[in-house]
Formats: C-alpha cells, sequence, structure tokens
C-alpha cells in the first residue's frame, strides 16, 4: 500500500519579528492538494504577513516550510513562482505608469510577446468573469479594476498553491460568484488554494478548511460549512459582534453636498465620462452610491473631492458655496472631508509616519500647525487619540503607515477624517479589507457622525453594507448616477438591476427623475 502523500505546503513554528511587533509566533499550517483553505483572524492578527512568508515576500525570523515534503527556503517571490506559489496582495503590486500587460509580463519567465500576452489575458479575463483591458495603463484604472489584474495576472501563472488575500473587497457579488466558481474549478483540478477574507459567509460557502489566528498564534480550527458566521466571528475575537443602531434620519436637514448637472469629461481616455448628475445630500443623512466597479465612481469622487478641476463652479456646491472650480484644501476648509478608496498613495503616504500623515489633511482643521510650522506635539497627541479612539492596532504615531495591516490603516485614514468634525463626509470602500468587527465600528462611526448633523456621502460596491447603513441609495453606470431611493423602500435584487443602467427615466429623462428623488 503507497503511504499518503504529504501535503502540498506545510509550515511548522514560523516566527516573524518586527522591531515594534512580533506578527507571528510560532504557526503551523497544512495544505493539502485540491484544498481550499481559509486563514482567519482580526487585522494585524498576522495573516498577511504569513502568506508574505510563504510567497518569499518576507523572510521568516525561524520556523521552516515544507513543499511537497521536502524542506524549502523561499528566498523570493520569483522563486516562489518557480514552484508554483502564486499570490493575489490585499494591497497591489502594480507598476502604476505601466500598462496591464507590461505588469504581466513581468511576473511570467521570459519575454513574452506583448501582443500575445495581451491575448491571452483577454481571453483568459473574459472566460472567468473579470474583464481588463490589457492596454490600460494601470494609474488608470479603479480599484475593482486593479483586482482583476492580479487576479488573471496569478490564473495566467498556472499555480499548484494560489495565495488570495481578501480577493473579493471590490467585485461586485456577481462576480464573486464567478471567481467561486474558477476557485472550485481550480482545486477541483489539484490546485491548492489559501484564502484569507473577512466576508464570512464567503468563507462559509467555499473554503473546506480553516485556520484561525489570534494576536500572531494559532487560536484554533474548523470546517466552515459546520459554522456560523457568528460562530467563526467569536473564533477569531473571543466575542460575539456588534450589531449597528441605524435609527431613521433626522428631516429637513440643510443641502450640504450638491450635484447640479455635473458632466465631466475623464482625462483619461480609457476612463468614464461624467454625465449630467444630479444629487443632493443633505445634514444628517446618509446617502450610499452602489455600482459596478469601473462606471464612474473614481471619476465622480476627484470631481468631488477637488483632485479634478471641472470646467464650470456651480456643479458642484458645498456647504452652499460653489466649488467646481476649487482645489481640494479650499474644498476642506469649507467641511469637506475625504476617505479615498486607495489607502497607501492616496489616503496615505506610505513611508512618512502616522502622525506626518495626519498633517496631511488635518493641518488646518485640527490645528496642526502655527505660524506656517508644524507643532509637532499637537499632531503626535491628535494621531494618537486617533489610534486610542479607532483602535488602530500599531507601535504607536511614529511607525509608518505602511507599517499596518491594510484594515488597520483604513481605521487610521476613517479617525483621522472624522476627528476633523467635518460639515460633509465622503468616503469610498469604508470597511474594504477590514475585519468583521472593525466593520461594525466603522459603520456605526459612520452613522454616529450622520447623527451629529454631517451630510454623508459614501461610495460602495457592497450592497450590504450600503443597506445597513445608508437612508437612500443610488447607482453609478455607465457614468450616470441613478434617482436616490430609500433604503427601506427598495432592495438588493432592485439595486443589482439598475447597476446595469435599468432604472426608470435611465433612457434621457433620469435627470428630472433624479431631481425629484433627491
Amino acid at each position: 500500500m503507497n503511504p499518503p502523500a504529504p501535503p502540498r505546503l506545510r509550515l511548522a513554528g514560523i516566527r516573524k519579528v518586527y522591531p515594534t511587533v512580533v506578527a507571528n509566533d510560532g504557526i503551523a499550517l497544512a495544505v493539502e492538494a485540491g484544498e481550499i483553505h481559509a486563514v482567519l483572524g482580526e487585522n494585524g492578527a498576522g495573516k498577511s504577513t504569513l502568506m508574505k512568508i510563504i510567497y518569499g515576500a518576507a523572510r521568516p525570523s525561524a520556523g521552516e516550510m515544507w513543499w511537497e515534503g521536502e524542506r524549502v527556503e523561499v528566498a523570493n517571490p520569483a522563486q516562489a513562482r518557480a514552484l508554483g506559489i502564486g499570490m493575489v496582495f490585499q494591497h497591489f503590486s502594480l507598476f502604476e505608469t505601466l500598462t496591464v500587460a507590461e505588469n504581466v509580463a513581468l511576473a511570467l519567465p521570459g519575454k513574452p510577446p506583448l501582443s500575445e500576452l495581451a491575448r491571452r489575458i483577454e481571453e483568459v479575463s473574459q472566460h472567468y468573469g473579470l474583464p481588463v483591458d490589457p492596454r490600460r495603463h494601470v494609474h488608470a484604472l479603479s480599484v475593482g479594476e486593479r483586482q482583476r489584474v492580479e487576479i488573471v495576472r496569478c490564473l495566467l501563472q498556472n499555480p499548484k498553491l494560489l495565495i488570495m488575500d481578501e480577493p473579493t473587497s471590490v467585485l461586485t457579488p456577481q462576480a464573486v460568484e464567478k471567481l467561486f466558481d474558477t476557485l472550485r474549478q481550480l482545486a477541483a483540478e489539484g490546485c491548492s488554494i489559501l484564502y484569507i477574507s473577512h466576508k464570512l459567509d464567503e468563507i462559509q460557502a467555499l473554503c473546506h478548511t480553516a485556520t484561525v489566528l489570534r494576536g500572531g498564534r494559532v487560536s484554533g480550527h474548523c470546517r466552515p460549512a459546520e459554522e456560523t458566521p457568528q460562530s467563526m466571528a467569536r473564533l477569531m475575537t473571543g466575542r460575539d459582534l456588534p450589531v449597528c443602531e441605524h435609527g431613521p434620519a433626522a428631516a429637513g436637514g440643510e443641502v450640504r453636498l450638491r450635484l447640479a448637472g455635473l458632466s465631466h469629461a475623464s482625462d483619461d481616455p480609457f476612463g468614464t465620462d461624467l454625465k449630467d448628475i444630479h444629487l443632493d445630500v443633505h445634514a444628517g443623512e446618509i446617502v450610499g452610491i452602489a455600482g459596478v466597479s469601473g462606471n464612474g465612481q473614481q471619476e465622480l469622487l476627484r470631481a468631488i473631492s477637488g483632485e479634478d478641476i471641472i470646467a464650470e463652479k456651480f456643479p458642484v456646491q458645498i456647504c452652499g458655496v460653489e466649488a467646481g472650480r476649487l482645489s481640494a484644501g479650499r474644498r476642506r476648509r469649507l467641511g469637506l472631508c475625504f476617505v479615498p478608496e486607495e489607502r497607501l498613495g492616496r489616503g496615505t503616504v506610505p513611508s512618512m509616519s502616522l502622525t506626518d500623515n495626519a498633517v496631511l489633511t488635518a493641518a488646518r482643521n485640527a490645528r496642526l500647525v502655527h505660524a506656517g510650522f508644524v507643532a509637532f506635539g499637537r499632531a503626535r497627541r491628535f494621531a494618537a487619540e486617533c489610534i486610542a479612539r479607532f483602535d488602530v492596532r500599531c507601535g504607536g504615531p511614529q511607525v509608518e503607515a505602511e507599517s499596518l495591516s491594510g484594515g488597520n490603516l483604513q481605521k487610521f485614514i476613517v479617525g483621522r477624517e472624522m476627528l476633523q468634525a467635518p460639515r460633509v463626509f465622503v468616503c469610498a470602500q469604508p470597511t474594504w479589507g477590514v475585519d468583521v468587527g472593525a466593520a461594525a465600528f466603522i459603520r456605526q462611526a459612520i452613522i454616529d457622525l450622520r447623527n451629529r448633523g454631517c451630510a454623508v456621502l459614501v461610495v460602495s460596491e457592497e450592497l450590504d453594507e450600503l443597506f445597513e447603513i445608508c437612508d437612500r441609495i443610488a447607482v453609478m453606470a455607465q457614468g450616470r448616477l441613478s434617482p436616490a431611493r430609500p433604503a427601506a423602500e427598495t432592495g438588493v435584487e432592485n439595486i443589482g438591476l439598475w447597476m446595469s443602467g435599468l432604472w426608470p427615466g435611465a433612457d434621457g429623462s433620469a435627470t428630472e427623475t433624479g431631481r425629484a428623488a433627491a
């Protein structure tokens, strides 16, 4: 009788120590061929660090790694790919100035002709329901589109082990189902999958087994199909999840943000032009915008935040001031605070400390600058308050932004903007890559901000999130904005239909309908 085959991957005693934290402490893990294995844990539990060690992007301080029964030391990602290990990162590893095809070529052996590679990218992306244009430059892609590039790039390598770190954070429900079909097919063909997600319903539906991390250590194992999202959350956190308290919006609040026929041609030839957008957001309400990534959300946010200056001043009005021609800084002085979808690069400067990143947007509102000089003591106290109030797990205000896990950095960015007491709060993908407990915390913080009279606009591809926190919901499709409907008077199915552009009046009479709804 033949002995059983060894696990495809086995880890023993993996430890990773950074100057301010022990990220992994004696972790053991085994993944069989054809197994979809989840790694669960709160933000900062050590999941992403462990995946980087497996992929060769980080070196362990101690411990052993075995690949198909042989001990290996993976010195770098190129060696990992040669073994058959592919990884989809939570924070994208793409060069923004290169095209999609050029980025993919960097991960493949040899020098494949770009024309042939572009054809393969189109075939694979269409086959798996993850459409990307290989000719586009990465800097022009939305977060959701960049996620698709990462996944397609891995699939082109025919991996034996596929590591997926929050792969569905910015995918639509339809794209998630298509991806799951793909992953199940890959597993049936013998590919092993390590899957990290904070969406516990996804873990339950997809994964065969799960290893739970807490504080950098293995705290338990389970079979997700035999658990509930609530029981898995308790395994991760040791407590029940909080439930958001969301009462009715206050009626009659003043209009704090008005989009009055906003039209704007995208500078990117592959971007989406905004077409006659009308929307009012009142003090004391949360308006959500749903939609498939790449339908104009990025352009809309840039037009509101001031990153893009539009041709006329009146289509964007902030607290009664026509702001379309104002800079981002002047819009902030009117009371606008903004959380972009990209944490590293737009939300923070990766190599700068949390204190310095706080100064970048809160210098005026939090009085962190005096007579042209940074008040560093006040700035450190502001960053420390943000860390404490929003439960940011880090080594303190002096640590670099890029050293934080994705979820903890998101909490810091959200906290930094909320502590400025905004009159208008615009937030993109508020809980992208955030664990279930932190997501509930952020959503409640947004609701509390609205209850204090702030006008809140949330752009999210998480329909459940929008229905949990929003008073009204609209949909972006092909650069147009649907009417905003009360969340209590619509449903996921209706919003899903509108995401294809099929709302009443979308054939040209949407403007009057949208004005009436606003």
